[in-house]
């Protein structure tokens, strides 16, 4: 079926001002859509009149507007593992010290949908909306050793101990899957290291993945099995939470979560 090219348009403007921290002007965004200044004008007014844009007084620059912020929050209403996790991220926290968060797939990357906040000084935070990549985020990992996720061609690497080799990935998975939950190791991003554990429905569907993360010096590699085990218990009673029991699916063999699980 054929596009309509001005929402087509107006879609590719919303996607270029989510990867612009700064907005864009209407000349930049013409000239990334190869269209003429008064298109790209109209079409930026028309987004502005619906809420989905809004100009800076100041620099004259669009940003993306506060209807996305609401769409966005009916979206995240809609999903009840969020509703559903909210105590068990709380539980981390008090059990961890660390920040918890929640994910889910999207885009082929992790999604974070849900956090809490730890209340040490120094603490890791992810920011709700935010997509991280898969291959190397213990959120992420969870996806590819537990549910249906297969790994993406971009491998790439962010800090010298991101894993970049599908082979060592792949073995990576293999021992994420045996012991129950994924590790991030200053993967994605230095000193910082984190713990995830999937989340399964009651089709024995995995659904999401919960986890911590915090500063290395205190998720220290000796810690690592401690905190590992408070995530995975955590992320078990969470499933059990919505509907997933765990001894039907491994008495069935489960497919593949129930039988890795």
């Amino acid at each position: 079926m054929a596009e309509i090219q001005a929402l087509a348009k107006g879609l590719k403007i919303l996607n270029l001002l989510e990867h612009s921290r700064n907005g864009m002007g209407t000349t930049e965004i013409a000239k990334h859509l190869s269209i003429d200044k008064s298109s790209a004008s109209r079409l930026l007014h028309t987004l502005a009149n619906y809420g989905f844009v809004e100009q800076d007084e100041n620099s004259s620059r669009y940003l993306l507007g506060p209807q996305l912020l609401t769409l966005g929050q009916h979206l995240l209403n809609r999903i009840t593992l969020r509703d559903h996790a909210r105590p068990y991220l709380h539980e981390l926290v008090d059990k961890t010290g660390e920040c918890a968060h929640l994910a889910i797939q999207a885009q082929r990357q992790a999604l974070y949908i849900d956090q809490v906040e730890s209340t040490a000084a120094l603490r890791v935070e992810s920011e709700i909306g935010t997509l991280s990549p898969l291959h190397c985020t213990a959120l992420g990992k969870v996806m590819l050793a537990f549910g249906e996720s297969r790994m993406s061609d971009d491998f790439r690497s962010f800090t010298h101990r991101t894993v970049t080799d599908p082979s060592s990935l792949e073995a990576q998975l293999a021992q994420t899957a045996t012991r129950g939950y994924a590790i991030d190791d200053e993967e994605y991003n230095y000193g910082v290291r984190c713990v995830a554990a999937p989340v399964y429905d009651h089709r024995g569907v995995l659904v999401g993945a919960i986890g911590i993360s915090g500063p290395a010096g205190r998720v220290t590699l000796e810690r690592i099995d401690e905190f590992g085990t408070v995530v995975r218990d955590t992320a078990d009673a969470l499933s059990a939470r919505m509907g997933y029991d765990a001894s039907i699916f491994l008495s069935q063999g489960g497919g593949e979560e129930g039988a890795t699980h």
